[in-house]
């Protein structure tokens, strides 16, 4: 046993490292090396059994005080591996079992293998009803449509049940038949030999696709695919306060089920041209509005312009440019509850004339003298 590399040097963690580091320690170096990670590399492999050897003999209080008062010798004479466990002739389950592993990989890979009964056991039956996928387009509204809100109608890609065979795909006077394959579960059980020995993998069944179906007479319809492309024309109600990227669902107008599924959804994404005075920040609209210096001097109301209209606004005289004021329920509607609105922000900008005549430059010098004085 000389030649074994320390079980705490192999997890990289210190004699007094409790259970939970020892599991962390593991689970990194398990789905680095993994052999379904680096298929064809024996150097992982053996990296990969090491760690498992490892963890076996740590993970477990009675054996670990063994390994810690003996060392390898604790194990000497066990059969091709820690505690009497002999990777190469056992099943994939026996050893997950017995070291306790199965939390573990289904954490790391549930995502590649949850069909694999080489981890856990576990199987999915394929040929229950399954819901359609969800299909999306987009439409373009203008900025006062998403504020107040509108129908539009959109063109997609339906597929519409055959008449011919009502969505079997079978020619009109015969049925589907249960696959040969899998024998109508939709799945089938697949054997390839691995480091552990044997290992037991479930998949879907080519022959049906999962359906556990076989069509032998195709309709000459569809050519077997239970359905007709057409273009479809929707009404779609755009909510008064919708944003831009936002979408809507619409239910049923996705794709077919299969095995007797729902159709999946239609999302139609929301897309709001930019309007030439107002800027939107979630419920709340920014704008700029001109005044006069006049206006500004002697104030009074001045006209604004809201996404409702024209509005009055009374300002104070002597408003300074720049000056900000708030049109209380003049934004946007919330579209959770549309009589709710936001606010409008508007910043007031003194505008200077560009161009002036004589008499207007003769009346604004005469301002300046009245109005400043020279000493």
């Amino acid at each position: 046993m000389a030649d074994k590399r320390d079980y705490y040097e192999v997890l990289g963690v210190e004699k007094t490292a409790s259970q939970d580091d020892i599991k962390k320690a593991y689970r990194k170096l398990a789905k680095k090396y993994h052999p379904d990670m680096n298929p064809g590399d024996k150097e992982a492999e053996a990296k990969f059994k090491e760690a498992s050897e490892a963890y076996g003999v740590l993970s477990d209080e009675t054996k670990r005080k063994q390994y810690d008062q003996f060392g390898h010798a604790a194990f000497d004479g066990a059969a091709g591996g820690a505690g009497g466990f002999n990777y190469q002739n056992m099943n994939v389950d026996d050893i997950l079992r017995g070291f306790g592993f199965g939390d573990i990989f289904g954490d790391l890979f549930g995502g590649m293998g949850g069909r694999s009964s080489g981890f856990g056991g576990r199987s999915q039956a394929y040929n229950g009803p399954m819901k359609g996928r969800n299909v999306g387009t987009t439409v373009r509204i203008a900025f006062e449509e998403a504020v107040f809100g509108c129908e539009k109608q959109v063109e997609i890609s339906y597929k519409e049940e055959c008449e011919s065979c009502h969505g079997t795909g079978a020619k009109p006077g015969t049925s589907p038949e249960t696959c040969p394959t899998c024998g109508g579960s939709g799945q089938v059980v697949r054997q390839r030999q691995s480091l552990f020995g044997v290992m037991r993998e479930v998949g879907v069944c080519n022959e049906c696709g999962g359906s556990g179906k076989v069509v032998k007479e195709k309709c000459p319809t569809c050519r077997g695919n239970g359905y007709k492309n057409t273009k479809k024309k929707i009404s779609v109600t755009i909510p008064a306060g919708i944003d831009s990227g936002q979408s809507i669902r619409i239910a049923g107008m996705g794709e077919p089920g299969t095995n007797g599924g729902s159709r999946g959804d239609l999302l139609v994404e929301v897309i709001v041209a930019r309007h030439p005075i107002f800027m939107r920040d979630g419920m709340n609209l920014f704008s700029t509005a001109s005044i006069t210096f006049t206006e500004a001097a002697l104030g009074g109301d001045v006209k604004i312009k809201t996404i409702d209209g024209d509005v009055l606004f009374p300002i104070k005289a002597g408003t300074q440019t720049d000056t900000k004021i708030r049109l209380k329920g003049k934004g946007v509607p919330s579209l959770r509850d549309p009589s709710k609105r936001g606010d409008q922000y508007t910043t007031l900008v003194v505008k200077v004339p560009e161009r002036m005549n004589s008499k207007q430059k003769e009346a604004l010098k005469k301002f300046d003298e009245v109005m400043y004085p020279k000493k």
